[in-house]
């Protein structure tokens, strides 16, 4: 299914297809949001209880996808947006101090997305398939939007940004927040579906019903590329 008919809403059903977005490279950013060494490496199945194996086997369907899609088709990206001298961006959770005192308050609730990663760690780090080259930009954020939670607004204004395409994890999550801040500060927005992932697919599916055409157009990364081929 083509981009422009795909991942509808109730609220776009027939409504009329949305232009191709011109991509100017000089004002285009490419942000990968969140993946990091906490996400990636998981504990030996066979050390887990019986209810931590079933939580193991729940998550193994997000972490084929991440690492049989979301990060080598990121890592694809990142070099052809390279190539072409678009400004390629980083985002990942990571707390200033080691107690964590910094972080934000969902982020210190009890559950899931209870966090605790200082920046020097391990775990808090992009993972080394998509790691940084040079000055390329890493911001530093304990909430969900990367826009709200750093000094990434003023930098992309500063570099003369105006549209931002996003990758990167949870799709639901850091990936939909960040996206719903940039549309509301009116940068134009992509996110590539095939570089993104959330903890189930159908979680993953149903945000990009949400945000799609409304926050952003939702396209996979072969449409970008097109994109870029006539720009």
């Amino acid at each position: 299914m083509d981009w422009k008919t795909a991942w509808r809403s109730f609220y776009y059903d027939g409504a009329p297809e949305p232009a191709d977005p011109v991509i100017d490279r000089e004002r285009t950013a490419f942000l990968v949001i969140d993946v990091q060494n906490v996400y990636v490496e998981r504990a030996d199945r066979d050390m887990l209880s019986m209810a931590e194996r079933r939580r193991f086997d729940a998550w193994t369907p997000f972490h084929q996808r991440l690492t049989g899609q979301v990060i080598p088709r990121t890592a694809a990206m990142l070099e052809t947006c390279r190539a072409a001298g678009i400004a390629c961006f980083f985002a990942r959770i990571a707390c200033q101090r080691e107690d964590g005192r910094d972080r934000s308050l969902s982020q210190k609730l009890p559950g899931w997305n209870n966090l605790l990663l200082p920046k020097h760690d391990h775990a808090s780090q992009v993972v080394p398939e998509l790691a940084p080259l040079g000055d390329e930009i890493v911001v530093t954020k304990t909430t969900d939007s990367a826009l709200t939670g750093t000094n990434l607004r003023l930098i992309l204004r500063n570099m003369d940004i105006d549209t931002v395409v996003c990758a990167g994890i949870f799709t639901d999550q850091c990936v939909s927040s960040t996206v719903r801040s940039l549309a509301d500060e009116s940068f134009r927005v992509i996110v590539l579906e095939d570089c993104c992932a959330a903890g189930t697919d159908a979680l993953h599916e149903r945000e990009l019903e949400i945000i799609n055409m409304i926050y952003c157009h939702v396209m996979r990364a072969a449409d970008l590329t097109a994109l870029l081929g006539r720009a």
